[in-house]
């Protein structure tokens, strides 16, 4: 994927870079050698130029010319080189252009008077010479540059200030003053409102920009807790009991300006290794204890700690761990743990239940070292050194059973390593704790799966007998390496509750894009790879015999219908961005905390469309059928929360008419008649309309023995 942006350029410029790439073609289809630009004015101390074309093998030379008195040329290039006042230096910045640099090797400063020093500039024109480069091979002459060199020396104010720092005497427990930004010696410092050296014109250029702070010179006021700042009238009651005295002096920004005294550092360590106990053994093991030796010492494997590789670290109890560290070999390992013996990994351990277990060692040989060696950066030598039976794995299985250790076997394996300067090898430790056969695999919540824990895939096991059994595998993302090629990239499980985005990239050349289906192909192999399970569990502690617990993984295929075709040089529909969509959905609480399920996984791909760029100025891929280019190849995941369905939907009325919603209108009609219509939530409903009827008897009761009913009657008789 690439930005493209238009740009316009004046017809100058335009013509510039046409001219440019002009010559950067003509150079690469001639196989010649030249300046661009052949002729340069100089005005500064620094000289930059190109040279464009086949620059392998060239050598660059530089010596002083100057014009001819009877022709007025300059004459020929030469390739000997002559002593001159600037130093030439040459990078290379592509396959066919060098930059060239020349910057001149002394002082610009106008010489004083009666001054001896001769690295100064005697006269205003300090320089004033012609330059030539040349570009050989063989002795011969290929290309040169003339530069034409004018030079003025540097004018420095007479009353500019002079370098000369401002005295302080001994600063041990000494303020250093009341104005810290005056720094120069009887100079005005710029911005530095508080410097007495700075006159009233000098104040107006900055005065609205003076440094702020203590800095500055501006103290910060006293904070309003003090004692001194609240007067007697503004001042609340409480104030004279909660104030702080504290001397103006003691202020936080004061040790801004302390020098302080030194210290002497003390031969040693700075940071100490601290004395660590003995170990104490233990009985029995159980769940992250560590495990010990016949000799009651650690049994250590490498391992990461805090992000580094530790050759002794302990091995807990049904801990399964599995890390890579990366070693840089400059000659043939003789120590632990790259080069051990079988009878040094043959140790005894302690079973944890009052026996022991020797550790069986089984010996491998790798005969292909890619996934165990990078590629260095330093340039290779002559000298090659062969180190055998180098370690590339230690990979243990623990059995146990109960609190103890039934067996060890420990995977050993070795391989040659053929050494030209330095290889970056990468060393795998493993160890996994099987009960039985079965590794004890650790589970991603219970029930519910948790927020960071792995999404649990599973694929249906074929070797055991058993109906219906699932075993366990992982869905992933990929994983970069330092190169970031799909050929060397790992894999990631996905992580539940967390979004993520990762990808790889996969060189393909012009040759790869005149076999589109194929190229279709290897992208979405390398795609499936990272999903290869039909099912996902639903929650994160799934059984492997009940397949209710497992949901179907749903894979949508690329839409084919498509009309756009292959060409030459492009290849459509590539498989490069995979997309996984997980539907979760909350079935309930567990202590107050939601327990979440996943009811759908979707597996879904973009197509794009792959071409080769031959922009820049770099088209060696769309001549070369060879040479290739990167393209990425991404995978995500999205989680989404399914809403808890409460009901039928409302309807229109429902949803509209809130005049006797008393939970959405703050004018409840219904809650007129308390307690007896079923709003009233104070007691039980058969209660508080009993209470309701009594209250009503007793209204009507009143009404006819009270004054009112006995005044109708008189009148009615």
């Amino acid at each position: 994927m690439a930005n493209v942006a238009d740009i316009s350029f004046p017809p100058s410029i335009s013509r510039q870079v046409t001219y440019v790439l002009l010559f950067i073609s003509l150079a690469h289809t001639q196989n010649i050698v030249v300046f661009q630009p052949s002729y340069l004015t100089a005005i500064g101390p620094t000289v930059t130029a190109l040279v464009l074309g086949n620059t392998s093998d060239i050598s660059l030379n530089l010596r002083t010319v100057s014009p001819s008195n009877t022709t007025g040329s300059i004459g020929s290039p030469s390739c000997v080189a002559e002593v001159t006042q600037w130093v030439l230096t040459r990078e290379q910045v592509a396959k066919t252009a060098v930059r060239v640099q020349l910057r001149l090797d002394r002082s610009l400063r106008l010489c004083g008077e009666n001054e001896t020093d001769t690295d100064c500039c005697p006269k205003p024109l300090c320089v004033l010479e012609t330059l030539q480069v040349s570009a050989c091979v063989g002795g011969t002459p290929q290309a040169s540059l003339l530069i034409q060199v004018k030079i003025h020396a540097l004018l420095v104010p007479a009353g500019a200030g002079s370098d000369n720092n401002t005295v302080i005497p001994n600063q041990v427990y000494q303020p250093l003053g009341s104005c810290p930004c005056d720094l120069i010696f009887r100079a005005c410092d710029v911005r530095c409102c508080c410097d007495k050296d700075c006159s009233t014109e000098d104040l107006r250029l900055f005065v609205s920009h003076c440094l702020p702070g203590p800095f500055g010179g501006q103290v910060s006021p006293a904070p309003d807790y003090q004692c001194s700042v609240q007067s007697s009238e503004n001042s609340p009651d409480w104030f004279p009991f909660l104030c702080v005295n504290s001397p103006p002096e003691n202020n936080p920004y004061l040790g801004l300006f302390y020098k302080g005294d030194t210290i002497t550092s003390k031969p040693g360590l700075s940071f100490q290794k601290p004395v660590l106990s003995a170990p104490v053994p233990v009985n029995v093991y159980i769940q992250g204890s560590p495990i010990f030796t016949l000799n009651d010492q650690y049994f250590t494997i490498p391992q990461k700690v805090l992000g580094r590789c530790v050759n002794n670290a302990p091995v807990a109890f049904l801990k399964n761990f599995k890390v890579k560290c990366v070693t840089l070999l400059r000659s043939c390992p003789t120590g632990s743990p790259l080069q051990t013996l079988p009878t040094d990994l043959s140790i005894k351990v302690k079973s944890g239940q009052g026996g022991e277990v020797i550790v069986d060692v089984i010996d491998e040989v790798a005969f292909d070292l890619s996934h165990f060696i990078s590629s260095s950066d330093a340039a290779p030598s002559d000298e090659r050194l062969v180190c055998e039976n180098v370690t590339l794995a230690l990979d243990y299985k623990f059995y146990w059973k109960g609190n103890g250790i039934t067996s060890i076997t420990l995977t050993h394996t070795v391989g040659t390593i053929v050494l030209n300067s330095s290889v970056a090898l990468i060393t795998r430790y493993s160890a996994v704790f099987l009960n039985g056969e079965f590794m004890g695999e650790p589970n991603s919540g219970n029930p519910g799966y948790q927020v960071g824990r792995p999404v649990i895939a599973g694929n249906v096991d074929t070797l055991d007998n058993n109906t219906g059994s699932i075993q366990r595998t992982s869905i992933n993302l990929w994983k970069p390496e330092s190169d970031g090629l799909c050929s060397t990239a790992e894999k990631n499980p996905v992580l539940f509750g967390e979004n993520s985005t990762s990808g790889c990239l996969l060189p393909v050349s012009r040759q790869s894009l005149t076999q589109c289906n194929l190229l279709r192909e290897t992208v979405y192999s390398l795609q499936a790879a990272l999903i290869t399970a039909p099912y996902v569990a639903k929650s994160g502690n799934p059984d492997p015999l009940t397949m209710s617990d497992w949901v179907n993984i749903s894979f949508v295929t690329l839409n084919s219908s498509t009309t756009v075709e292959d060409t030459t040089s492009s290849c459509y529909g590539i498989p490069s961005q995979q997309h996984i969509h997980v539907w979760s959905l909350i079935t309930g609480m567990v202590d107050g905390i939601p327990q979440r399920d996943i009811r759908a996984l979707q597996v879904s791909y973009s197509p794009s469309t792959w071409a080769l760029d031959c922009g820049g100025g770099d088209v060696s891929p769309c001549v070369d059928p060879m040479e290739s280019q990167l393209f990425p190849i991404t995978s995500s995941v999205t989680f989404t929360d399914t809403p808890i369905n409460t009901g039928p939907p409302k309807t229109r009325f429902q949803i509209n008419f809130t005049e006797y919603d008393c939970n959405r209108n703050d004018v409840c009609w219904p809650e007129l008649a308390f307690p007896i219509t079923k709003y009233y939530t104070g007691e039980p409903y058969s209660q508080s309309l009993a209470k309701g009827l009594i209250l009503v008897f007793f209204f009507i009761t009143a009404s006819i023995l009270g004054t009112p009913w006995r005044q109708i009657r008189q009148a009615w008789n």
